[in-house]
This record gives structure tokens, sequence and C-alpha cells, in this order.
């Protein structure tokens, strides 16, 4: 898919070498920004597809800069970056940044973290048809997002395939994304804190899978986990998800 692209970073050359790596992917940048109030204004007039954006960016860094996009248009950012660290991925998850490039960036790095970021950006997409308000489908994308990672780890799917398999659980237990996430990332977190996680996959996925069929019709995102020191690895018993009383 042609995708039309800003680009936001003040240093002239790297700009110039990340055109010509879209351009020979076949996308179209339709505008160059030196700092976030230069991508507010051409990103308002020019409604592009992708923004590619420098976390060092004079004034506001790249993760204000995006925050401060966000809250006015649903678009996919991906943050160039030459560091990493815990904080600075858990700072662009919470601003809502789809993904990371590290550079110095290559053509077919830069291929695959677009690809990423508008699949992830579609998967927010559908989110948001069901919770029409922006900062609550943001929410609503970071539960998502946990539960992915949780069918990934546990049931070894592609992340694709995790949420194709949240749209299913969601329409055949006629809930909502977020309900079904919810429940998913509890079952997580119980068997990554009481069980240490060595479990067998069978018993991981019924674990899942009860989780979900007992979860409540009323208000299923309210749940608990009971039964935990009963359960022993290799035992066939599993947790039972209650809705408090």
């Amino acid at each position: 898919m042609r995708l039309r692209v800003v680009i936001v970073e003040n240093r002239e050359l790297v700009a110039a070498r990340l055109k010509a790596k879209l351009e020979i992917l076949d996308h179209d940048v339709v505008a160059l920004a030196k700092d976030g109030w230069q991508a507010l204004t051409s990103i308002d007039k020019l409604a592009p597809d992708l923004i590619l954006m420098d976390f060092r960016l004079p004034g506001m860094d790249g993760i204000q800069a995006a925050r401060t996009i966000l809250t006015q248009r649903a678009v996919p950012i991906i943050l160039l970056t030459a560091y990493s660290g815990a904080d600075l991925a858990r700072r662009a998850r919470e601003a809502g940044i789809m993904a990371f490039l590290k550079e110095p960036v290559d053509a077919g790095q830069l291929r695959a973290t677009i690809e990423a970021a508008m699949a992830r950006f579609a998967e927010l997409e559908a989110v948001h048809q069901e919770v029409t308000n922006l900062k609550e489908a943001w929410e609503t994308r970071k539960s998502v997002e946990q539960a992915k990672t949780a069918l990934v780890r546990w049931l070894r799917l592609s992340e694709g395939e995790a949420f194709r398999d949240l749209q299913k659980r969601s329409r055949n237990t006629n809930g909502n994304l977020e309900e079904i996430a919810s429940t998913i990332s509890t079952v997580d977190k119980f068997l990554l804190r009481k069980l240490g996680g060595v479990l067998s996959l069978e018993i991981i996925v019924s674990a899942i899978r009860r989780g979900l069929e007992s979860r409540a019709a009323r208000s299923p995102a309210a749940i608990s986990v009971e039964g935990a020191s009963r359960v022993t690895p290799g035992e066939g018993a599993l947790p039972v998800l209650r809705e408090p009383r």
C-alpha cells in the first residue's frame, strides 16, 4: 500500500536519507518538519497516513510531540531513536506510538517496521469502532496489547493471529475487546505470578479458555482469581475466574 508520510527530523541529511528510502519503498513523503510544532501544522493540513518522528527534536521531544498530535488525530507514528531502555519504551507506549525504528536505518528494517506499525494501527481502528472516544480507544488498545502478548507467549501465535483470536473470542462470547483482553491479562498474570510459568501448554490453554468461558455477562471486566494455592504443575486443576460479590 502506498502511504503518504510526514518526516519529523531536524537533521537535514538524516531526513533526506529517510525520504530516499521511503521513495524506494514506493511511499510519498508529503512534508518534512523540523520540530513538533511544524509537524502539527503539516499533519493538520495534509492528514498523512504515517509519521516518522525523531526522538531528539528541538523544543519538545518526539514522544511529547506524538502525544500532542494524537490528542487531535489518530495516525500511526514510528519513533526514530538511537537509544533504547525501559523508560523510553514505557513513555512511547503511553503516548500511543506504534513502533520504534533504531538508527541507523536500512530499507529492509524500515519496510518491516512500517508494516508492523500499520498493522497495529489497524487494530486500534478496530478498537475505535467499539469505543468512539479516542482516549478510551487508546486505553483499550493498551489492554489489547497486554492480552496479545499473553497469547503470543502461551499459545505461540503471531501478533496478527493473536489479535484475530481476540476478535473471534469477542464475537463468540458477545463481549467486547476490552473485556476479553482484561480477562486474558488476568489469567496471564495469575499464571506468571502464582505458578511461575512452568505449566504445560495444554494446561495453559485450558486455563485461558476456562477463564473466558466463565466470564460473567453483566460485568465481565471485574473478576478475581481463586484457588491459586491449590493448583500445582501437572495436576489438571485450574484456577476459577469468578465475578466478585
